[in-house]
């Protein structure tokens, strides 16, 4: 059996996005890394290029998928809760679709707590369980660029699910306190996960996930139920 620490990351669906280059980034600091998808050809196809990386086939809103998926598995060490949907972009509250807000929610906010209710045990035994749940400024009252504050352009129901998953992600920083794992909300930044995007200013994912791999790979004396990007604490 491989003595690697042991990843898991959901939403990895191209490899121009952000769970392709955190899987890339946690095999480079040692990790044998699961990379999932709804569908096992789907992610296998997108790993292809990455020694260490297997795929695996999660749908997180389908809790039997869920569960056959932490049934595979006998230990896990990092959970990086990648999976979300973005939404509409260029509405507001008041003239949102409802039932893409619903779906926004289920994926991102209900998958996102499906999956750590699942693999919970596996991290819990292990020696530094740490789980990652990659949120946004978009969540936060402090982004002035995309933030609650600001009403940008951004799906409105994508910023409410993102700060919906910051309270979740303190709750269950409270609920393991006095363990060895630690549960922490990243903010990737602004990513050109999307073509054009880094002619708008957006930086390549192999640069936000590093702020990602440094909250999965936190000293035991590292900090639990925060909100950061780049390593370092953003408002709520």
């Amino acid at each position: 059996m491989s003595e690697k620490p042991r990843a898991l990351v959901t939403g990895v669906g191209k490899k121009t996005g952000l769970g392709y280059a955190v899987c890339r980034e946690l095999v480079d600091q040692g990790f044998d890394v699961i990379a999932t998808a709804r569908t096992l050809s789907k992610v296998e196809a997108v790993i292809a290029d990455l020694d260490g990386v297997s795929g695996m086939e999660l749908d997180i809103e389908n809790p039997a998928s869920v569960a056959q998926a932490a049934a595979s598995i006998d230990r896990l060490d990092v959970l990086v809760n990648n999976a979300a949907i973005l939404g509409t972009s260029g509405v507001k509250a008041s003239n949102a679709d409802l039932d893409e807000a619903r779906s926004v929610f289920e994926a991102g906010f209900f998958g996102t707590w499906r999956v750590t209710q699942a693999f919970l045990p596996l991290l819990l035994a292990s020696p530094a369980g740490r789980v990652v749940n990659v949120s946004s400024g978009a969540g936060s009252h402090a982004d002035m660029q995309f933030g609650l504050s600001v009403g940008g352009y951004l799906n409105p129901a994508y910023g409410q699910m993102k700060a919906a998953l910051n309270a979740l992600t303190a709750q269950f920083a409270v609920e393991v306190r006095g363990t060895q794992v630690k549960v922490n909300s990243v903010c990737p930044g602004f990513t050109a996960t999307f073509e054009g995007g880094e002619a708008m200013g957006a930086r390549p994912p192999a640069v936000s996930a590093k702020g990602i791999v440094w909250a999965a790979t936190l000293p035991s004396d590292g900090p639990s139920g925060g909100f950061f990007r780049d390593g370092k604490p953003i408002g709520w």
